[in-house]
């Protein structure tokens, strides 16, 4: 079974691995947020790319979710040492090897889609994982405070303000004219099944969606989505302040109608939102919180069965259907 999956950071890796699990036979292809990309001390950073590859080739520091497992930070103290800034984004010194590789290769001339593939080749994910464009893009938050109304780079509104300054506007700066990634458009042409995983809604698969022709290929494939949002809380992180900066609620049900039922046919939501009701769209309840990897492969078998469901009742032909048994 080919399975396509678009992909943020901490969440969307945690579920990847559970999906890894729940159909380790399938073909998967990862499509990753780069909005949060951002250039620190001359290195090019790619936090949700790094997160999946570091979550599923087994480096990944699981206690924080994101970062190498049994990291130093002496480069970062002596930075700080020397008064440099930003101050308020950690690097590690095993992490910032993966930066200068991906940062000598993108001067040499090589598309990030070439740097990430080269990359994987250490790790092993065991998928494969496209950035959803080669082209520039970031995430830029407007905001008001003491200096006025301004924007700044979303890594500085997520990271040293916590989302605590309200964000008025969310802009993926860029996405105009970023084309797809070499691999996207065919991966989801190709894709058995596509897969949302409870990444944010906003700037993590939001922005994915973004990107010229990537919504319009995802339309006629079968969609599962996993809601991020549990009880009017978001599973982790801070959705709901990105979510209100776009005018959404923090509900399962308002996740699904900004997706639309253009876009998602199933919907996965948690036990206590089993109320949530779209038209054109089959929604089950499931428990959602990935406590272990045991309970994130549960929430990719049933993504998977509600998908395989579907796919069998549209009943659109083999370039969309795939085997009853194909699910894991």
């Amino acid at each position: 079974m080919r399975i396509v999956s678009l992909a943020g950071g901490i969440g969307g890796a945690r579920f990847l691995r559970g999906l890894l699990s729940a159909a380790p036979d399938s073909e998967i292809t990862v499509i990753g947020n780069t909005g949060d990309d951002i250039t620190l001390y001359g290195l090019q950073i790619c936090p949700d790319l790094d997160t999946v590859m570091y979550t599923l080739g087994g480096g990944i520091d699981e206690e924080q979710g994101w970062g190498r497992q049994k990291e130093s930070h002496v480069v970062k103290e002596e930075l700080a040492a020397y008064g440099m800034e930003p101050q308020w984004f950690g690097l590690g010194d095993r992490d910032i090897a993966t930066h200068i590789v991906r940062t000598q290769m993108l001067a040499a001339g090589y598309p990030l889609s070439a740097v990430t593939e080269a990359l994987c080749a250490r790790w092993q994910p065991g998928v494969r994982l496209i950035p959803m464009s080669d082209d520039r893009t970031e995430t830029h938050v407007v905001v008001s405070d003491e200096r006025g109304r301004r924007a700044i780079h979303f890594q500085e509104w997520w990271v040293r303000l916590r989302a605590s300054v309200p964000a008025e506007q969310i802009i993926l700066v860029g996405a105009d004219a970023a084309r797809p990634a070499p691999g996207v458009l065919q991966a989801i042409a190709d894709a058995d099944v596509v897969i949302l995983p409870p990444s944010n809604p906003v700037v993590s698969i939001g922005t994915i969606l973004q990107i010229k022709g990537v919504r319009e290929a995802l339309e006629p494939k079968t969609v599962v989505g996993v809601s991020p949002i549990v009880g009017g809380a978001p599973v982790r992180g801070m959705a709901d302040a990105c979510l209100r900066a776009v005018g959404v609620e923090s509900s399962a049900q308002a996740v699904l109608e900004l997706y639309g039922s253009p876009l998602i046919d199933g919907w996965l939501v948690a036990e206590e939102d089993a109320g949530v009701r779209l038209d054109g769209v089959r929604v089950e309840a499931r428990p959602l919180i990935m406590y272990d990897a045991e309970s994130a492969a549960a929430i990719a078998r049933a993504a998977l069965t509600l998908a395989r469901d579907l796919a069998a009742s549209r009943n659109t032909g083999p370039q969309s259907a795939f085997r009853m048994g194909d699910a894991g």
